[in-house]
């Protein structure tokens, strides 16, 4: 990795519209920054919604995505393709606001590098990439931008009157900008449309340590959930949007025909409505599957107080799982699927593009289906929950691999490589 002498410890500030909860971008920057201090680096947090260290945080409440300005500003220029002269007035005017407040944070903390999470990938929120845009441009500080999913990857951003802010920051083009994506599908995109090369670090997991097990805490899960000891608890871990395909979890559910098998779902809708969520309780209900959504019991921390209960971890969840379902349509990478094989457990999985590209080939045994719920497919479930020796085969085999391809010495060496480019730094 990076040579320990103290003179080469950098600060890096790592910058975007939330750092708080267990969103993907969240999550993968904690790791970033668990890697940089084991080599004595220090990172600094901003964003406009935290759950970081206060001491080494800026949080600027104008610079979260769901802002009511910010929000206004999303409603003017998305599904349509012109803007009038008040919308780009008040675009300028947050860009300032949130300029100022970058020089303030970069200038407090004096940082070293800047590391931009998604805020100049996804323009759900304009305002900041621009700023931040023209912060680097103008401090020349050396920069990386870590990309998780870009606009052209989403529908709802395809018709816009934002083309010129689009091609300034969503990416920007700048020699003093690295640009990191997670998977090999963005980075021939990335080149094919801007030219830029780009560096591919998968998400990862500190496959190094063991899971933790059920504790006092955590045992009561299934009960706070109403399972009975006998429930067989086939988990989906993650928020209810539509390309999370969860209603094949449901099928899958109805055609193994034992009301022993339970649906449990972590979290509720993110911020693409309710409309999907009613769909699914509705379609549930319907074919008779016992589905459950457990984001009232789920939390980013323990707690408990007498009028709701426990808040368990989404770790907590995971050990009260039987079987992990990731029937996604579509997926950057996919944090669900290693956490499954962190916690040992079987694994169904739609062969999703990224999938099929960057995962499959490593060898992983999981049970796979190809868009749609099949005879083979709910049989080779049934095994795997029945089984338990052909199980336990399954997931070792998945957590040795995991470990050469998605572990944190993956994530420190490819770091290394880009910090020597800017620093001349030594590598492993």
């Amino acid at each position: 990795m990076i040579s320990e002498t103290d003179n080469l410890k950098k600060r890096f500030g790592f910058i975007s519209t939330r750092f708080a909860g267990t969103d993907g971008v969240s999550l993968e920057a904690r790791k970033w920054t668990d890697v940089l201090s084991q080599s004595g680096h220090q990172s600094y947090w901003f964003a406009g919604k935290l759950d970081t260290d206060p001491s080494r945080s800026m949080l600027v409440p104008e610079a979260f995505f769901e802002d009511e300005e910010n929000c206004w500003i999303n409603s003017q220029v998305f599904g349509r393709r012109s803007r009038s002269r008040d919308c780009t007035n008040r675009i300028q005017v947050l860009k300032e606001i949130l300029k100022d407040k970058l020089y303030e944070f970069l200038e407090n903390f004096k940082i070293d590098v800047i590391v931009a999470q998604n805020c100049l990938t996804i323009p759900m929120h304009i305002p900041l990439g621009l700023a931040l845009a023209e912060v680097i441009v103008e401090s020349r500080l050396s920069s990386i931008a870590h990309h998780h999913d870009f606009f052209w990857e989403r529908d709802r951003f395809a018709i816009n009157a934002i083309p010129d802010y689009l091609e300034m920051a969503f990416p920007p083009k700048f020699n003093n900008v690295q640009h990191v994506v997670i998977n090999s599908a963005a980075r021939e995109q990335l080149a094919h449309r801007t030219g830029l090369n780009s560096v591919v670090i998968p998400n990862v997991l500190d496959f190094s340590i063991l899971p933790p097990s059920v504790d006092d805490f955590s045992a009561s899960f299934r009960k706070d959930v109403g399972l009975a000891d006998k429930d067989v608890l086939i988990l989906q871990p993650t928020r209810i949007v539509s390309r999370k395909g969860i209603e094949h979890a449901i099928e899958l559910v109805r055609r193994l025909k034992d009301s022993k098998y339970k649906l449990v779902i972590s979290h509720e809708a993110g911020d693409e409505g309710l409309e999907y969520q009613d769909f699914l309780t509705d379609y549930a209900a319907s074919v008779g599957v016992d589905m459950r959504i457990a984001s009232r019991q789920v939390s980013t921390m323990r707690s408990e107080d007498k009028e709701m209960g426990k808040h368990y971890t989404l770790w907590d969840v995971y050990l009260h799982a039987d079987l992990v379902t990731y029937p996604s349509l579509y997926e950057g990478f996919g944090n669900a699927f290693l956490e499954a094989l962190f916690f040992r457990k079987p694994l169904l999985v739609n062969r999703y593009s990224i999938y099929i590209r960057d995962i499959e080939p490593k060898g992983f045994k999981v049970v796979e289906m190809n868009g749609y719920i099949g005879r083979t497919t709910v049989e080779e479930v049934r095994h795997v929950l029945e089984d338990a020796e052909y199980c336990k085969s399954m997931v070792d085999h998945n957590f040795k691999l995991a470990q050469k391809y998605y572990s944190y010495d993956v994530l420190k060496r490819r770091i290394g490589y880009m910090l020597s480019n800017i620093f001349g730094l030594d590598a492993e």
